[in-house]
C-alpha cells in the first residue's frame, strides 16, 4: 500500500484543524492537501463520523477510500505512538511521511508501536520491509519473557524470528540468507553470538507444525436445523403470542436477529458442541483466519468458541484480546496474554446447488 501523493506537502498556512466540525472546511483542506498527512487522516475520520461515505469524500477531495483508510489508521497509530513517547527525530520524520509504514504497525500494542517506530527509523526500513517484521514482533510480544540469549528489544525479536527460520532450513543458500537477516537486526551481543553459532552448526531443527483448523462442512439437510422463537407456556395471552418477532434467517448459517444486540444461529448437535460449557458463535471470512492456505476461499465460516476453556495447550487455537479487538491465534508456547476461549469447531456452510430443489414437497416425500 502506498502513501498518498504529496504526503510531505505542508503548503498553506491557513489549514483547518482536523477536529473542526465544518465539513466544507475539512473537504477544502483535503482538496488542497493543506497540513500534514496526520491532519488529513484526522479530517477523513471526522468526515466519516459525520456521515460522509468514503466514496463521497473521494469524489469531493480525490482521496481514494483505500487511502482514507490508510491515513486514518496510520494517524491513530501516530497519536498512540506519541502518547507512549518517541525521540524528536522519529516524531518529526513520521509527522511528514511514512503513513504506509505506520499503518502496518496497527497490529502492535501502543508500547510496541513506539519501539518499532524507533527501530524502523533507525534502520531506514520501507513499508514492505515493515510489513515483513510486524508479524514476528506481534508473536514475540505474546511471550511472558524473552527466549534465552535474546532481549525484549525489537531487533532481537526480529532476529529471533529469522534465527528460528534459519535453523529449520537445510538449503545452505537459503540458510545463509536468513542468518544474514538475523545478524542485520539483532541488538544484543548474546543474541548475536547465538546466531553466529549457526555459521558452524549445520544441524536442522524441524519446526513444530501448527495444528489443523477444526474445520467441518455441513453436508446433509439433517445438519441444517430450523430455529424458532418460543412465545411461552400454554395457556398463553394473545398479546404475548403477537409480541413474538418474525424470524428471518440470514444466509449462510440461518442467523436469526432479535431486538438488541443478540442473535441466534442454528448449529448441529455435535458432541463437541454439546460438551461445551459456554459456547459462543463468531462469523468470519475463512481466508482472513490464521494458517489458512493462500488460495483459501472467501466464504463465511462459523467459529464456535468455548469461553470456559481458557487453559492453553499447543494443539488448539484460542481467541484473545489485542488492543480491544478479538483475535484468533495458535500459540506454540504459553502466551503472556490472557486467553478468552478455545476454538472448538469451525463450520462451513452446506453447499446447495439448487436451493429450490429442497423446497419441493414431492422431493422431500420421495
Amino acid at each position: 500500500m502506498t502513501s498518498p501523493a504529496g504526503e510531505a506537502d505542508n503548503a498553506g498556512n491557513d489549514n483547518q484543524p482536523a477536529n473542526q466540525p465544518n465539513q466544507d472546511a475539512l473537504l477544502l483542506q483535503l482538496r488542497r492537501k493543506q497540513g500534514s498527512w496526520v491532519d488529513w487522516g484526522q479530517a477523513c475520520q471526522t468526515l466519516q463520523k459525520a456521515g460522509l461515505s468514503p466514496q463521497k469524500i473521494f469524489e469531493e477531495t480525490g482521496f481514494e477510500p483505500i487511502q482514507q483508510n490508510q491515513i486514518i489508521v496510520a494517524a491513530q497509530v501516530y497519536q498512540s505512538m506519541l502518547a507512549v513517547g518517541v525521540s524528536e527525530p522519529v516524531r518529526s520524520h513520521y509527522e511528514q511521511r511514512g503513513s504506509d509504514s505506520l499503518y502496518e504497525l496497527r497490529l502492535l500494542s501502543q508500547t510496541d508501536r513506539a519501539a518499532a517506530a524507533e527501530f524502523i527509523h533507525q534502520h531506514g526500513l520501507d513499508s514492505e520491509q515493515v510489513k515483513e517484521i510486524v508479524k514476528p514482533l506481534k508473536e514475540y510480544s505474546y511471550r511472558s519473557e524473552p527466549p534465552a540469549h535474546f532481549s525484549q528489544h525489537p531487533g532481537d525479536a526480529i532476529a529471533y524470528h529469522y534465527w528460528g527460520l534459519a535453523r529449520q532450513q537445510s538449503d545452505l543458500q537459503s540458510r545463509s540468507r536468513l542468518i544474514a537477516q538475523a545478524l542485520r537486526y539483532v541488538h544484543s551481543e548474546s543474541g548475536r553470538a547465538q546466531i553466529e553459532k549457526l555459521l558452524t552448526d549445520f544441524s536442522v531443527v524441524k519446526a513444530k507444525p501448527a495444528p489443523r483448523l477444526p474445520l467441518f462442512r455441513l453436508e446433509t439437510e439433517a445438519d441444517l436445523p430450523c430455529i424458532i422463537p418460543v412465545a411461552g407456556e400454554w395457556p398463553l395471552a394473545t398479546a404475548a403470542f403477537k409480541a413474538v418477532p418474525v424470524t428471518l434467517p440470514e444466509e449462510p448459517f440461518g442467523v436469526v436477529h432479535f431486538a438488541g444486540e443478540g442473535a441466534w444461529a442454528p448449529v448441529p448437535g455435535w458432541q463437541v458442541i454439546l460438551q461445551a460449557e459456554d459456547p459462543v458463535g463468531l462469523l468470519a471470512q475463512f481466508k482472513a483466519l490464521p494458517h489458512t492456505p493462500e488460495d483459501a476461499s472467501a466464504e463465511t465460516v462459523l467459529l464456535i468458541v468455548d469461553r470456559a476453556q481458557r487453559d492453553w495447550n499447543d494443539s488448539s487455537y484460542f481467541v484473545c484480546d489485542a488492543e480491544g479487538q478479538l483475535t484468533m491465534q495458535w500459540f506454540e508456547q504459553a502466551p503472556a496474554t490472557p486467553l478468552l476461549g478455545r476454538v472448538i469447531v469451525m463450520v462451513r456452510p452446506k453447499r446447495i446447488l439448487d436451493e429450490d430443489f429442497t423446497k419441493e414437497l414431492w422431493q422431500v416425500d420421495e
